[in-house]
């Protein structure tokens, strides 16, 4: 089997398998796991892929950069907010990650509603100023332009000085193995330390992230209180992640 046709079957595996593991590639392809290796190398480096250990996991598309995220499943990311924003309980404290689809559910948070948000996002704090009796803490450190939150030693610090009811946290992707998965070290760690500060820490993943994975873990499954997800509850993903007692909360 030539190269070119090596990788259209690996992208065609990925796609249908919804992960590769090297050694059986090998195997079936009467190939060595160098060569494997090798294509996989190749495919990451496209952004095509997210290598792992033994093999490969499909990359999640919400790891490009803020403005182009903002075009992405938009409709899946405001019926992830609605369902976020009605976990808010008047008078309580929330913490509220940066991303687009927490801009969602700033957006989608009753005007009326009386409440603390705790954020570490600028756009964030900007979206909520026309709420009237929402009071705003914003954390400080330095801005992780791509995702236009605080991140750094700075923002961690800040955020171990706070606590809240809720978390409503975002990640890049979503996978049963791979488990809750962001693009850079700094944010996942920001993550980590905000998710740390909360009673309940919710996941945010529209559709487009489940069964994909980045670089860098965010939070072990046992960690979170649930996950709100607009994906269909046959997912395979949902299936797998309900079965190991991982709480889902359907959206819209």
């Amino acid at each position: 089997m030539m190269a070119a046709e090596r990788r259209d079957h690996l992208l065609s595996l990925l796609a249908r398998e919804g992960k590769i593991v090297a050694k059986d590639v090998a195997a079936g392809l009467g190939i060595s796991e160098d060569s494997v290796r090798r294509d996989l190398r190749d495919l990451a480096a496209e952004g095509l892929c997210q290598r792992v250990y033994g093999g490969a996991l499909p990359v999640s598309p919400a790891v490009v950069d803020y403005t182009a995220r903002q075009a992405v499943t938009p409709d899946g990311k405001r019926k992830v907010a609605a369902t976020a924003a009605a976990l808010v309980r008047s008078g309580s404290a929330v913490i509220l990650d940066g991303g687009t689809t927490a801009l969602a559910v700033a957006h989608a948070l009753p005007l009326d509603l009386a409440c603390t948000v705790i954020t570490h996002s600028p756009t964030i704090v900007v979206a909520l100023l026309e709420h009237p009796q929402v009071e705003v803490f914003l954390l400080g450190g330095r801005v992780f332009k791509h995702s236009a939150v605080a991140c750094g030693a700075a923002a961690v610090e800040a955020a171990q000085n706070v606590s809240a009811d809720l978390c409503l946290l975002g990640v890049t992707g979503v996978h049963p193995e791979a488990g809750l998965t962001t693009g850079d070290a700094e944010e996942a760690a920001m993550k980590r330390a905000l998710a740390a500060r909360a009673a309940d820490t919710y996941i945010l993943a529209s559709s487009e992230k489940i069964g994909t994975a980045s670089r860098f873990r965010v939070l072990p499954w046992e960690e979170i209180s649930g996950l709100i997800t607009d994906a269909a509850p046959h997912h395979a993903v949902v299936e797998q992640l309900t079965e190991r007692g991982v709480e889902v909360l359907p959206a819209g």
